[in-house]
């Protein structure tokens, strides 16, 4: 069954009437009842008709601005189209051109031919011939993936509000008053469950900024500030990914206690640090799905014991083929943008089994590895346990056709030692079958979206990352057993990591990067830290 186009226009209503001045939106300084929050979505609806606007780009910071223009744009039923901010300027153009965007909200448009208008909200451009889109499209959903130009994954309301609903019947019994959104809203995950969900259950999304939130420029997160921002707002849920939900936890191992649902999406959880944080009193419960489905498929209930990633959502179908691939049935995409329309079943690449009625993942077909013995090895599995180390931030895996596995190491801050990261390897070990077991590692700068080796859902992009670091994973021999292979490049990117965390975590430089900074100011900036900067990269 799926949900009208309209229905959470109609929820909101609803809401609006019963619970007038129940705090529907805040971001920590302003805050909407449900009344405010129609009149404002009102508003803005009439302004995106004044400005005739179609396929609008939203390039807003999370917080209450991007999610009056979403859902004033889902109301007018416009083609929204969310710009990650870590998309870099190549892309951005890319998805001008791919999405034949007329409208654009937030900043940096001028650099893509769009001009002023008389909302100062809204910029616009003159596109002659628009690409043809699938019928009823509203959303593109624009993901990295595995290559550099992203990819458009066409939706529709019906199919984003199915899924607002099944997620609602999930997580009914919780009674969830009150959501904090840690991830961006441009994330189709956190769009949906951390801004629709919350609304359909006449709840309070809770909007902070990202840098308020302790996301520290294009890689870093200070998880103290996180925690701080659960203390201050008191959710009863959260979205995290694997990486994200790890480091809250080695910073608090006692759980907040008002958290009653923590989603674990994006990328696969290894059992272990799921565990660990079920032990300390996160009530993690990982979840499945892709963007093409909307995005999710299956959740473990939360109060059932866990079993792989849950049960398939009230409005999906999963069939698990004979050679183990997963196909998924239910508010799935229109299809890609400019590709042929998606049948009624989705191949989603991932392999897996039943156990029980809850789905199982055995990795993705084109991820997993076959070693020089014929051994499978899914490496996610691997990269969780590597991660549980306090060492270890990041880590990837590789070891086909290899006598012996090799990984990529990020460790968890630069004063950490290669004897250290030797050690939680071994300690890994222990835990692995010989034939997962890594026998060479090399360091390696962060993964971060930026720098195009991580999806915005936490996903490693293991091309780009073979691309950059392939000669040392690849060679038949590693130069060294547990060596340090790294070029020049490298080199550099490690030895200048906290100057660059620092000047990409201060605020003008962030201002300057969304074209929001005068030259005047930037010059006396530069006058003044100049020296701040260049004099670690020298050290």
């Amino acid at each position: 069954m799926r949900a009208q186009p309209n229905a959470l226009l109609a929820r909101i209503e609803r809401y609006a009437t019963s619970a007038a001045q129940h705090i529907a939106l805040t971001d920590g300084s302003r805050s909407l009842s449900y009344t405010d929050l129609l009149e404002q979505i009102a508003q803005r609806r009439q302004r995106l008709r004044n400005a005739h606007a179609r396929r609008v780009a939203l390039a807003l910071e999370n917080g209450l601005e991007w999610a009056l223009w979403d859902l004033a744009l889902m109301m007018e039923a416009c083609v929204a189209v969310p710009i990650p901010e870590f998309f870099s300027d190549q892309q951005r153009r890319h998805i001008v051109q791919q999405a034949g965007l007329d409208s654009w909200i937030g900043h940096g448009s001028e650099t893509y031919g769009f001009q002023p208008t008389g909302d100062t909200a809204i910029t616009q451009r003159w596109v002659e011939q628009p690409p043809v889109l699938h019928a009823g499209t509203t959303r593109i959903t624009f993901t990295s993936g595995t290559s550099g130009a992203p990819k458009g994954v066409c939706l529709d309301n019906a199919a984003l509000l199915t899924v607002t609903e099944s997620l609602a019947t999930v997580v009914a019994p919780l009674d969830i008053r009150r959501h904090l959104a840690l991830l961006p809203l441009s994330t189709l995950l956190e769009n949906i469950g951390g801004l629709y969900l919350p609304l359909w259950l006449g709840a309070c999304s809770v909007l902070p900024s990202m840098a308020a939130l302790g996301w520290q420029g294009a890689s870093g997160f200070h998880a103290p500030h996180a925690l701080e921002a659960i203390d201050r707002y008191q959710p009863n849920s959260l979205i995290v990914v694997p990486q994200l939900l790890q480091t809250l936890v080695n910073h608090a191992p006692n759980a907040p206690r008002s958290l009653r649902f923590v989603a674990v999406g994006g990328a696969t959880v290894a059992p272990t640090p799921l565990a660990n944080a079920q032990q300390s009193g996160w009530p993690g419960d990982e979840g499945y799905g892709l963007s093409e489905c909307t995005p999710v498929v299956g959740l473990n209930r939360p109060g059932e014991p866990s079993g792989g990633v849950g049960r398939p959502l009230p409005h999906a179908q999963v069939q698990v083929d004979e050679t183990g691939h997963l196909r998924v049935c239910g508010a799935l995409m229109l299809g890609y943008l400019g590709e042929a329309p998606s049948g009624e079943w989705y191949a989603t690449g991932d392999t897996g089994q039943w156990q029980g009625d809850a789905i199982r993942l055995n990795g993705r077909q084109r991820e997993v590895f076959i070693t020089a013995y014929g051994r499978n090895v899914n490496p996610q599995w691997v990269e969780g346990e590597l991660c549980t180390q306090p060492a270890i931030a990041q880590a990837m895996v590789y070891g086909e056709a290899l006598h012996a596995n090799r990984a990529l190491i990020v460790p968890a801050s630069t004063h950490i030692t290669d004897t250290q990261i030797d050690a939680a390897i071994d300690a890994v070990n222990r835990s692995l079958p010989d034939y997962a077991r890594l026998h060479a590692w090399q360091r390696a700068a962060p993964f971060t979206p930026h720098n195009q080796q991580l999806t915005a859902n936490g996903r490693l992009r293991r091309d780009t990352l073979l691309a950059a670091y392939g000669h040392g994973l690849q060679s038949a021999s590693p130069h060294n057993s547990r060596s340090n292979i790294m070029t020049a490049y490298q080199q550099l990117q490690d030895a200048t990591q906290e100057a660059r965390t620092w000047l990409l975590t201060t605020p003008i430089v962030n201002r300057a990067l969304a074209g929001n900074v005068t030259l005047e100011e930037y010059l006396a900036f530069s006058a003044r830290h100049i020296t701040t900067c260049v004099s670690p990269c020298r050290s």
